[in-house]
């Protein structure tokens, strides 16, 4: 999987971006949690989307970005959790056992 590392806040500048063209995956994971590493394990062993951007933020080490997702994209944070950005906004997110890419599918080709 090609995962974009999120690091800087800023970077959601470039994920609205992107967003306006397709829509941008974001995965939120807890490195100390094991339920956020099954679901990771899950999402990426059956992740084929290769076309769609998809961002990887460790909780840990940046949590003041998870912050930010949260009130940009007005979800609740919560940890594991996938998000779709498309046009800017938060039209589908799942959390913990919920988190599959079948339901994702029909948000990346929206």
């Amino acid at each position: 999987m090609n995962w974009i590392p999120l690091t800087d806040e800023k970077q959601l500048t470039e994920i609205v971006e992107k967003s306006q063209e397709k829509p941008v995956v974001i995965f939120k994971h807890s490195t100390r949690c094991s339920i956020s590493s099954t679901a990771l394990n899950r999402f990426e062993r059956a992740w084929d989307s290769e076309n769609t951007p998809a961002y990887y933020l460790d909780l840990i080490a940046y949590r003041p970005i998870s912050g930010q997702i949260a009130e940009q994209f007005a979800v609740e944070h919560q940890s594991p959790q996938v998000l779709v950005i498309d046009k800017g906004a938060c039209p589908y997110s799942a959390t913990h056992w919920d988190i599959s890419v079948d339901e994702i599918k029909p948000y990346l080709n929206a």
